[in-house]
């Protein structure tokens, strides 16, 4: 057994503070993602989660220029992207696209413009890799409060908008007649969203934030038939995708002569990717044996 560990993990791994924070951050991030991922695949809103990374690198790429940390951006100018989307945006799905798109150039735009002035100006090295693609591993002490009282906020209002979020998506004219605040609970909705996709971006980057975000969401609506068991099954693919992902980056380091980690965010899309893949076995296997 020893020897089997030795093989699995890289010296230092369980002593490195750095992978602790990865650790502890990756799993609040991916439990986060998970849960508002679940709604945000059953609601049809991809495009807006995908908006919504945007944004945020907008908002983490303009704190690192200001010298703030990148989560207060991140989720900041997350949050109001997400207002803006609720408020321009109407009910039908043409309306709520189109509000997506002009928000999601807007945000294109700015962190064009943010980067440019950090690389010019220096004020803010590595922030490419950083923000688009997420750091980890340089996560500081400082910031794992923020992000378990952040997830927490998200989480506990997902709870709380549960079932009228769900109703509101299933049959919206039914939420109406029974005096649900559709709009309310819409809102509510984006805004922790805007909070997940702004961790998730701490975590693997905001070009690739709805990796976490719809990947194991949409694995787990394949593998069950219940909101509960999804729920729960996302947030188990989520999190081992995630810690698995931090294990095979830090052992990359040491797999050349070149000794080069290879990035968290590479693994974790992968694993999500192969996982979502790998959901839908059980049903093409149910269909051949009905064809056969």
């Amino acid at each position: 057994m020893p020897g089997v560990l030795t093989a699995v993990f890289e010296p230092g791994f369980f002593s490195s503070p750095q992978v602790h924070i990865a650790v502890v951050v990756g799993g609040v991030v991916a439990v986060v993602s998970a849960v508002v991922g679940v709604f945000t695949v059953i609601r049809g809103q991809s495009f807006a989660g995908h908006a919504l990374g945007d944004v945020s690198a907008a908002g983490g790429s303009g704190a690192l220029l200001i010298g703030l940390s990148p989560v207060a951006g991140f989720v900041g100018l997350g949050i109001a992207g997400a207002g803006t989307m609720d408020l321009i945006g109407v009910q039908r799905l043409r309306g709520r696209d189109l509000a997506t798109g002009v928000v999601l150039g807007a945000a294109i735009g700015l962190t064009a413009l943010f980067l440019y002035l950090g690389s010019t100006t220096g004020a803010a090295a590595g922030a490419t890799q950083q923000i688009l693609f997420g750091s980890i591993f340089v996560v500081t002490p400082g910031t794992v409060p923020v992000v378990a009282v952040l997830g927490t906020i998200a989480l506990a209002t997902i709870a709380a908008v549960s079932r009228p979020l769900l109703l509101s998506t299933v049959s919206p004219d039914l939420a109406v007649a029974r005096g649900i605040p559709v709009r309310l609970v819409g809102l509510l909705y984006m805004l922790a969203l805007a909070v997940a996709v702004g961790l998730s971006s701490l975590a693997i980057g905001a070009i690739l934030a709805t990796a976490l975000l719809i990947g194991p969401p949409a694995a787990a609506l394949r593998l069950t038939s219940t909101m509960a068991r999804a729920l729960a099954v996302a947030c188990l693919i989520g999190v081992l995708a995630t810690w698995l992902g931090v294990l095979l980056a830090y052992d990359s380091f040491y797999w050349g002569s070149s000794h080069l980690a290879l990035p968290v965010s590479f693994f974790v899309v992968a694993l999500v990717f192969t996982t979502y893949l790998a959901s839908g076995l059980p049903a093409a296997r149910r269909a051949r044996a009905v064809r056969g």
